[in-house]
């Protein structure tokens, strides 16, 4: 699902990837709440694994980052190529799941 959210495409000649989450964000109004609660999905599995509650607010940072700057028109599409919150989420996620 990070994959797909964050990394699934690819900008042609460059290393820069994205996802989903950038072309859902493209819709203005509801683009990127829609995108948020879909990167929630994370949170609701560290909540259910048992993470420490200082992850999960890192996570919920992540996303409410993700949607406050992502909500500017054109600047936070860019900015969502270039953040990758579920990528982080999941990174935090899979620490925290080791520890």
């Amino acid at each position: 699902m990070e994959w797909l959210l964050d990394r699934a495409f690819r900008v042609p000649g460059t290393d820069i990837r994205f996802g989903l989450d950038a072309i859902i964000g493209l819709m203005p109004g509801i683009g990127d709440g829609a995108s948020s609660l879909i990167s929630g999905l994370f949170v609701l599995a560290a909540i259910h694994a048992g993470v420490e509650k200082r992850v999960i607010g890192q996570m919920l940072a992540n996303i409410l980052i993700d949607l406050v700057v992502g909500s500017i028109p054109v600047v936070g599409d860019l900015f969502d190529v270039a953040h990758k919150a579920n990528t982080k989420n999941l990174a935090l996620l899979r620490a925290a799941l080791k520890r």
